[in-house]
């Protein structure tokens, strides 16, 4: 069931970055732009995690950790710098 369901959830992931990309290119204002990218890290880490599921390698844990972590310090640093216009105070 497994060798079904995860295809299909990869095909479905990438959909959604599809989609993001297209939101990333097109968004109306600038934030409509730093959540696509957000959403972006997030359809990223959900397609490194079925690719492991996939192929069965425990090391890209590590590698959507890690884009996580950049995801969430990227956009807080794109929020934080279009609310203030600085990062750093």
């Amino acid at each position: 069931m497994l060798a079904v369901v995860v295809p299909v959830a990869v095909g479905l992931v990438v959909a959604a970055i599809a989609l993001t990309l297209w939101r990333l290119v097109r968004g109306p204002g600038v934030m409509d732009r730093v959540l696509a990218l957000d959403t972006l890290a997030v359809n990223a880490i959900a397609l490194v995690i079925l690719f492991d599921i996939l192929f069965g390698n425990a090391i890209s844990f590590e590698a959507a950790l890690l884009i996580a972590m950049m995801g969430f310090v990227g956009t807080a640093a794109l929020c934080k710098f279009r609310l203030s216009g600085d990062v750093i105070e």
